[in-house]
Order: C-alpha cells, then sequence, then structure tokens
C-alpha cells in the first residue's frame, strides 16, 4: 500500500471510534423513530403538529445550537447530568456516548421520516382485514404494518447511519474533540486542517468518510429494494 494511503494509529481510531458512534447513534434511535412514526402516521392527537415540528427541529436548527442545549442540560454540572452520573452512571459529556446521543438526535428526523412515509404507504385494507380475522391491534402491527413498512425502516436506519458518520457541529459542541475518546472523522479532518504538514491525513479520511457515506447509501437503495420485493412476495 502506498505510504500515502496508509493510516496512522490516531486516524484509524478515528475512524473506528466514528464507526462506533454512528452504529450506537442507529441502534439507539430505531424504537423510538418508529414509535414516533407511527403516531405521526396514524395518530390523531392534539400537538400532533407541534410534535412534528419538535422531531424535525434539529434538521433547521444549527447543529452547535444543539450541541449546546445537550451540554447545558447533560453536562456534568447540569442537573440532568448529575443525577444520571449520581444515580445510574451515565456520563455524556465529554465522552464517546455523548458523541452518538448528539449524533442519534441529528439522525432522528431523518429516520422517522423514511419510517412514517413507509407506514403512510402500507394499504390499511390489509390491516383491516387481518382485524377481521380476528387479530389484535398490537398483532396487526408486528404482522402486517412493521414487515409492509419494513423497506422504509431500513432506509431510515442507513440514512440515520450517514448523517451520524458526518455529524460535526453539535458532536464537537458536546464532547469536544478528544483523541481515542470523542475524536469522529470530521472532528479529526478539522483538526488535522489545522496543522502544518496536516493535509495528506486530512485527505486520506476525507476519502475514507466519503466512501463509507457512499456506501451506506449504495446499501440503503438495494436492501431497501430486495425488502420491498421479499415483502411484494
Amino acid at each position: 500500500m502506498p505510504h500515502w494511503l496508509s493510516l496512522s494509529p490516531d486516524e484509524a481510531t478515528a475512524v473506528a471510534l466514528s464507526l462506533k458512534v454512528a452504529t450506537w447513534a442507529m441502534l439507539g434511535s430505531l424504537i423510538p423513530a418508529v414509535l414516533v412514526a407511527l403516531a405521526l402516521a396514524r395518530g390523531r392527537f392534539w400537538g400532533k403538529t407541534l410534535l412534528n415540528g419538535v422531531v424535525h427541529l434539529p434538521l433547521v436548527m444549527p447543529p452547535v445550537v444543539t450541541g449546546y442545549l445537550l451540554l447545558l442540560a447533560l453536562g456534568r454540572k447540569a442537573a440532568i447530568g448529575q443525577f444520571l452520573a449520581d444515580h445510574f452512571g451515565l456520563t455524556f459529556s465529554f465522552r464517546w456516548t455523548g458523541a452518538a446521543l448528539a449524533c442519534a438526535i441529528m439522525g432522528f428526523p431523518l429516520m422517522v421520516r423514511a419510517i412514517r412515509l413507509s407506514i403512510e404507504a402500507v394499504d390499511r385494507k390489509l390491516e383491516a382485514a387481518a382485524q377481521t380475522l380476528g387479530a389484535s391491534p398490537l398483532w396487526v402491527l408486528l404482522t402486517v404494518t412493521l414487515p409492509l413498512a419494513l423497506p422504509g425502516v431500513v432506509a431510515g436506519m442507513i440514512l440515520s447511519f450517514a448523517k451520524a458518520m458526518g455529524e460535526f457541529g453539535a458532536t464537537i459542541t458536546f464532547v469536544s474533540n478528544i483523541p481515542g475518546e470523542t475524536q469522529t472523522l470530521p472532528s479529526a479532518i478539522y483538526s488535522l486542517t489545522q496543522v502544518p504538514g496536516g493535509d495528506p491525513a486530512a485527505f486520506r479520511l476525507t476519502a475514507i468518510s466519503i466512501a463509507i457515506s457512499l456506501l451506506a447509501l449504495i446499501a440503503s437503495e438495494v436492501l431497501a429494494r430486495r425488502v420491498a420485493r421479499g415483502v411484494a412476495a
């Protein structure tokens, strides 16, 4: 392998940490995203418009604002953050877990939207048929609605993963840029652009970031099509 393509230990750590953070952000968002998408797609309740606005707020707010709000709420000296640390041993600020949380919040609207659109596309007649055969609402949800909406769930998960891989503003504000602990790919690239001679390493990490994000988007399309064909069959 050419020398300019080889990763230093710090660069490899940043790549591995980004994959870890993005994976946990995606998995941690899945169940809440499905529940919120169901509420928005099928629910009729006061405040639905407000809930929709709150869910999509991270898409329109500056990421730094999201990170700052997390720092105010979950920082080590904040009431909630101190309570979680004292009673449950959970620390988010300046930890990789905080980076995962920030990435989950930033990718949450994308996952919810993909799942919601997929649920709205489910034929309600199929659900009604299952209910006439004696299936309970929960059983209809688990055996009819969610399987038919699976392409959207898969697409939403991978979009959330790709968003987490590229998140910078919220994470660096909430968890800083600590090598080996919170320094993800975007943070590492930013640090390398600030030091003399860091351009080759920044270019390597940029190429890796682009490749991972592109593969995630391609995988999302391929998996969604395969799942859709399986559901149709």
